[in-house]
Parts: structure tokens; C-alpha cells; sequence
């Protein structure tokens, strides 16, 4: 068995480290915080690489090619496969936009920086990160980095600063003070790049550089040590989640008790030195670099072709399929290489490792220059596809956040000069109703404008930013000028009160911290803006939230088309959307009973069908993201809008 030199404890504490990742992606264990498993590893790595390197330095023959060659075959072979399958996958699976995404992933990771780009995308914990194959070599970029960089700076301080440890850990100081003060003004970059990451590595490069002691104290001394370090990690497995605040100083958990594992257990025989020596903790740590490959992408392809997300029994089978891909690796590209049965010399080691690094870039341009490549899709899985992007001209309705300007708004219905009968107005979900205004407004010749700015509630409040008020008052005052008759207001109103359902509450105006009685205030704002409609003399129609669906919704419509499995099912539990409307769903009808002339529209009774809001509806996405109504899902609100323009052209 290959372990790492005689440190079979290290290889246990590898295991310590993938399991809970793997655990925690798959939604299993109950391990809240297994992202924290990353941060073991990067100790792992500063503790080796930094070990290896000192030791051919302190013996004369240190090469930085030769450095660059080892690491080419510890992580180059594995993860070139790993790619090479996940862009295979993707060509059977993804959808045109997703599968351009994957292709410029490629491209970044073969340069080694996949961790910028992901940073300047969603955040790591951001259901939509579920859906990117390649969302995990971020942190094997950050590695890469500091193994480009990590070396030079060692050889210049230990030839040219006498006092080099000192100075390395005023380093690892200063990486650990910019991720405490980075992590509250830009947690993304805190989380993704390395300067607020590197604090983890050094610290277990400290370790290596350590003297050693000149008096041994008590075993206790170490037991102690080992057993405080294991229980840090355990707390950080255990009682992190995706609201802690990371890295930041939660991240003292798991790198201090790594750090502590490895040292206690380094200078004396332990219990817990003990525990994570045990054979088959050593052979997970073993095969942990390829599992780790292998497990997101794994997931990642899983989740697509899922009808509505994994069970537990489902997941425990695409783990244990991660398992074999992850054992296949090592035997047959892992082992080969490290033992050098192919390019024997480091130099053509190193060349090898970079034509292949080439390779992959060259494979994710191309699928990023051909977008995705849309022929690889069937006409089933292209229409689920095509739904992703509004093709009526919504976002042609959608005004500038920093210049809304009243007189850019959507006119249906007649020329520019004709003084509109009805008004659509409020966010971007106002705007995804333009299939259902247009035609019925052409039909009836009734003059109908859109006033849509995306995160803009049609409601007077204090709390909306300073464009959503001035827009609110320019077209409120457009209403009086025009003597509108009726007032279509739409939004995704659950947002503003509520946030996201990951727990993202960027959009929320009313929060509870400052609006103690957020939802009382959310029903004063509505009433008072109703109140100056009415007394505009229009006729007011709220239209209620469309339901809805889980993060990646039309992408797993697309790839169940693709494997040949039935997508009629996939949706959200009316129940679910009934939960989250309740408030809302009162206040509407109070005020509907409070003036005849407030009439309530629900979209549910037209997207929900036998307890389940569904996606996809006669062969079309009814949606072109999880809460916004594609082409087709607008004009299934035709009928729900026709008693405006019916009543109008009775008038």
C-alpha cells in the first residue's frame, strides 16, 4: 500500500477531509459544514510540499522543474481524465448555454485559475453552483498557485533572510488579517482567491519548518493536542452550515485542528494518530485526490437527470459510483504515473503535463466558440433549451436601473402618440407577461403600456432604492396625466419580504432587523400605493406570484429530454408555494374585499395541476428560470388577463 512516507495517520486525515465534502454535496450525514474538508487539505499540502522542498534544499539538490514535474503527475494525469469524461458527459447531457459554460470552466482550470472565474460567478454556496461540473477545482487552482509561487519564495528567503521563518510567518499573519477583512466587504473573493487562502497553506508549511523540540513534554501533552484538533474539525463539520460566515475566523477550526493533528501525531504514537491510521480510513485518503475529481461532477450529472432532486438511496448509489471512478483512477492513472511508467524523465514529465494542459484548453475554447454546440440536442431537449432566453422582446421591456426613463417603456396596442387605456407595471416578472399583453392588445386595439425595472416592487416605500421610488412616482404621476383605467401591478413579491429560498436576501426591502414588523409595513406600502391608484380613478388587478421552481429547472428539463426519461413531472408541491404565499395571499384578498374595484389574478390554477406546480407543460418549459415565466408560460396567462381587456372593450 503507497501511503504517504510513514505518516499513515496523514493519509487517514485526507479521509477525514473528503468524506465530509462528498457527504455534504450529496445532501447526506448530516456533516453542515463538510465544505470545511477543503481547508484540511490545503494544511495537507503546505505541510508536504513545504517538507519536501526544505529537505532537497538543506541536501543541495532542489530543482524547481523537478518540483513542477512531481506535481504534474501527482494532479495533471487524474484530472485531465476527469475533465476529458466531465466534457464528454456534458456533450449528453447539458444544455447549449450550460455546456459553453462548462467548456470556458476547462479552459480556466487548464491555465489554473478556475477559482477567479468562479468567484466572479454565483457564490460557492448558491444553488445555482450546483449545476457547474467543474465548480470544485477552484480549490485545486488555489493549490496550483501557491505551488507556481510558494517555491521561489522559499529558495530566495531561506538563501537570503537568515530570519526567513519569522518573516514566512508574518505571511501567513497578513493572509490571515486580508481574509478576516475581506471576508464582510467581499466574501466571494475571501472564499475563491488565494491571498486570503494562502494563511491555510502556510500553515501547515510552518509545521514543516518547525525545529524540533529540545524537550519532549508528557504524552498527555500530545494526546491532548491530538484529541483538541480533532474535536476543532468535528465542531467545524458538524456546526457550520451555509450561513457561516467562511472563511474568516471560523476557519481557525479545521486549519488549527489540522495543524494540531499533524503535529501531535507526528511527534508521538496517539489515539487519534491510532484512529485515522486505520486500514480502511488509509485507503480512502489514498484514493481521496481522484474522489474528490470525481464526486462533483458525478453529482453534478445526477442532480440533471433527476426528476425532482436525489433520495437518499439514489445518492448513496452515485457515491458509490464516485468510489469505483475514484478507485479505477487510481490503479490505472494515479499509481503509472507517480511510479513513473510513463515519461520516466522529469523534464518530459513536465512537457507532457503542459501539451496536456494545452489540450484542455483548446477543448474548452471550442466548445465555448461554438456555444455549446446546439446541435448535439434533440428537437425535445433544444425546445426545453430555447426557453432559457425570452425571444419576444421582454428584455427590450425592461428599463435601465440607472436611467429609467418613462418614455423607453413597451406601448402595445397603438403608435407612440396614443394615450394608453392599461398599464402593466411593477419588476422583471411584469415583463414576462409581454406574450400575454401584445396580442390581446393588438386584437382589441386597446392601448397597453409595460413599466417594468427588474427589482422594483410597484409600491410606495422608503425602503426600495432611490431608482425603484423615482420610477414608482413617474409612473404613478403617468397614471393620474393619462387617466388610466386599469393597473395590471406584478411582481415576484415573496422576494422582498422574504429573500431567496437558499437564504440570499440581497432583494429584500423590508428587512426584519430594520422593519421590526416587516409584513404589516409590506401591507401599509401596497395599500397606500392601491389607495393613490384608486384615487386616480383606475381600476386596480394585483397579480399574484407565479409559483416557484427549484434552481436549475429548465436545464433538467433539457437533460431528462436527453436521456429519453419524462419531464411531466418535474415542479414544486402547490402545498410549498401556498406556504410561502400565505401572507401575501390574505393581503390581496383583504383588499379585494375591501374595494370591489381591487380585483385579485392567480396565476397557480394555470401552472398547477394535481398538487404539483409544474415546469413544463405540452412538450415547452412553462419556465425560463427557476421564477420567471418563459414565451410559452406567458401566453398561458392570456386567459387569466382576458376579463381586462374583455371588460375594457365593453366600456
Amino acid at each position: 500500500m503507497h501511503t504517504f512516507g510513514n505518516r499513515r495517520d496523514i493519509d487517514g486525515l485526507r479521509a477525514l477531509a473528503v468524506i465530509p465534502v462528498v457527504l455534504f454535496h450529496f445532501g447526506l450525514g448530516g456533516v453542515s459544514g463538510g465544505f470545511v474538508g477543503v481547508d484540511v487539505f490545503f494544511v495537507i499540502s503546505g505541510y508536504l510540499i513545504t517538507a519536501v522542498i526544505c529537505r532537497e534544499i538543506a541536501a543541495g539538490r532542489f530543482s524547481f522543474v523537478d518540483f513542477w514535474a512531481r506535481r504534474a503527475r501527482r494532479i495533471i494525469p487524474a484530472l485531465s481524465v476527469v475533465i476529458l469524461a466531465t466534457l464528454a458527459a456534458g456533450w449528453l447531457l447539458l444544455t447549449p448555454h450550460d455546456y459553453s459554460q462548462l467548456g470556458r470552466a476547462a479552459r480556466y482550470q487548464a491555465m489554473f485559475i478556475s477559482n477567479i472565474l468562479f468567484m466572479r460567478q454565483d457564490s460557492y454556496f448558491n444553488p445555482a453552483s450546483d449545476f457547474k461540473p467543474l465548480l470544485h477545482t477552484w480549490s485545486l487552482s488555489v493549490e496550483e498557485q501557491y505551488y507556481i509561487f510558494f517555491p521561489l519564495l522559499l529558495v530566495l528567503l531561506s538563501r537570503y533572510m537568515r530570519h526567513w521563518r519569522w518573516l514566512l510567518f508574518g505571511l501567513l499573519l497578513v493572509s490571515f488579517g486580508l481574509n478576516v477583512w475581506v471576508i464582510k466587504r467581499e466574501p466571494d473573493a475571501a472564499f475563491f482567491l488565494l491571498p486570503m487562502r494562502a494563511w491555510e497553506l502556510l500553515c501547515g508549511a510552518m509545521l514543516a519548518i518547525l525545529p524540533p523540540l529540545q524537550h519532549k513534554p508528557k504524552p498527555w501533552v500530545f494526546e491532548s493536542v491530538s484529541l483538541a484538533g480533532l474535536l476543532a474539525v468535528l465542531y467545524a463539520l458538524f456546526f457550520f452550515d451555509r450561513e457561516t460566515l467562511f472563511p474568516g475566523w471560523a476557519a481557525l477550526f479545521p486549519v488549527l485542528g489540522a495543524t494540531a493533528m499533524i503535529w501531535a501525531n507526528g511527534q508521538a504514537a496517539t489515539v487519534v494518530g491510532r484512529l485515522l491510521s486505520l486500514r480502511w480510513l488509509v485507503a480512502v485518503g489514498l484514493i481521496s485526490y481522484s474522489l474528490y475529481l470525481w464526486h462533483w461532477p458525478v453529482f453534478v450529472y445526477a442532480n440533471a437527470i433527476s426528476i425532482d432532486g436525489m433520495q437518499p438511496l439514489e445518492a448513496w448509489a452515485w457515491i458509490a459510483l464516485s468510489v469505483a471512478l475514484a478507485c479505477l483512477t487510481w490503479r490505472f492513472v494515479e499509481l503509472p504515473f507517480r511510479e513513473k511508467q510513463f515519461f520516466v524523465s522529469q523534464r518530459s514529465m513536465l512537457s507532457a503535463g503542459l501539451v496536456c494542459l494545452l489540450v484542455l484548453g483548446l477543448a474548452g475554447q471550442w466548445v465555448r466558440s461554438v456555444d455549446g454546440v446546439p446541435e448535439r440536442l434533440s428537437g425535445q431537449a433544444m425546445r426545453y433549451a430555447e426557453a432559457r432566453d425570452w425571444q419576444q422582446g421582454q428584455m427590450d421591456c425592461l428599463l435601465q436601473k440607472d436611467s429609467p426613463d418613462l418614455d423607453k417603456i413597451c406601448r402595445f396596442g397603438g403608435d407612440e402618440n396614443t394615450p394608453p387605456v392599461q398599464l402593466v407595471w411593477g419588476d422583471s416578472h411584469a415583463a414576462a407577461l409581454l406574450p400575454a399583453i401584445q396580442a390581446d392588445a393588438r386584437r382589441y386595439g386597446i392601448a397597453v403600456w409595460l413599466a417594468a425595472l427588474s427589482g422594483c416592487p410597484p409600491i410606495q416605500s422608503h425602503e426600495t432604492r432611490d431608482q425603484c421610488q423615482d420610477f414608482n412616482a413617474r409612473t404613478l404621476e403617468a397614471v393620474k396625466q393619462h387617466k388610466i383605467h386599469d393597473v395590471i401591478l406584478a411582481a415576484r413579491w415573496s422576494l422582498y419580504l422574504y429573500g431567496e429560498e437558499d437564504g440570499d436576501r440581497e432583494h429584500v426591502l423590508y428587512h426584519r432587523d430594520n422593519v421590526p414588523d416587516a409584513e404589516q409595513q409590506v401591507a401599509r406600502d401596497l395599500t397606500r400605493m392601491i389607495a393613490a391608484l384608486r384615487a386616480a380613478g383606475a381600476r386596480v388587478w394585483i397579480f399574484k406570484e407565479v409559483p416557484l421552481q427549484r434552481q436549475g429547472t429548465v436545464a433538467r428539463l433539457s437533460s431528462l429530454a436527453m436521456v429519453g426519461r419524462s419531464a411531466e413531472a418535474v415542479g414544486r408541491p402547490l402545498a410549498e408555494h401556498q406556504e410561502r404565499q400565505h401572507f401575501l395571499a390574505t393581503l390581496f384578498h383583504r383588499l379585494s374585499v375591501q374595494d370591489p374595484q381591487v380585483q385579485v389574478l392567480d396565476p397557480a390554477p394555470l401552472l398547477c395541476q394535481s398538487g404539483v406546480c409544474r415546469a413544463e407543460f405540452d412538450g415547452y418549459s412553462q419556465y425560463m428560470d427557476e421564477n420567471h415565466l418563459s414565451d410559452q408560460g406567458g401566453e398561458r396567462m392570456k386567459p387569466l388577463l382576458a376579463p381586462i381587456f374583455l371588460s375594457e372593450n365593453a366600456r
